[in-house]
C-alpha cells in the first residue's frame, strides 16, 4: 500500500519523466515515442521503477537498451527538473510496459 508521499512523488516523477522524454532525451528515442505509463517509488523513495511504452514496438530492444544505457543522463535530467522539490534525487530503474501489445495481440484472436 503507497502512502500519500508516495503517490504524490510518482505523479510527480511520472510527469517531469515524459516532459524529459519528450524534450531532452529525443536522441536517445530514435524516432520513436516513449510514453511513461507508470511510476512506482519505494518507500524510503530512493528508487523509482520507471514503465514506458515504446511505440512503434518493433524498435523496442534498441530503444530501450539506448535508454538503460543512458540511466544517468536521464538521472541528471530529472535532478534539474525535481531538485527544489525532493531532498533525494531517486535511482531510476526503467521496465518496459508491454500491456498495449498483449491488448493488440487478445484483440487480433478475438477477431479470427
Amino acid at each position: 500500500m503507497d502512502s500519500t508521499r508516495q503517490k504524490k512523488v510518482s505523479r510527480l516523477l511520472q510527469r517531469e519523466m515524459s516532459q524529459i522524454f519528450l524534450k531532452e532525451a529525443k536522441p536517445l528515442t530514435i524516432g520513436t515515442m516513449v510514453s511513461v505509463s507508470q511510476v512506482r517509488i519505494s518507500p524510503d523513495l530512493g528508487l523509482a521503477k520507471v514503465y514506458i511504452s515504446i511505440f512503434p514496438s518493433n524498435k523496442k530492444d534498441e530503444v530501450f537498451a539506448s535508454i538503460k544505457e543512458h540511466n544517468l543522463l536521464m538521472r541528471r535530467h530529472l535532478g534539474l527538473r525535481v531538485g527544489k522539490q525532493l531532498r533525494i534525487v531517486p535511482e531510476l530503474q526503467f521496465y518496459v510496459d508491454d500491456s498495449l501489445d498483449y491488448i493488440d495481440n487478445i484483440d487480433r484472436l478475438l477477431k479470427e
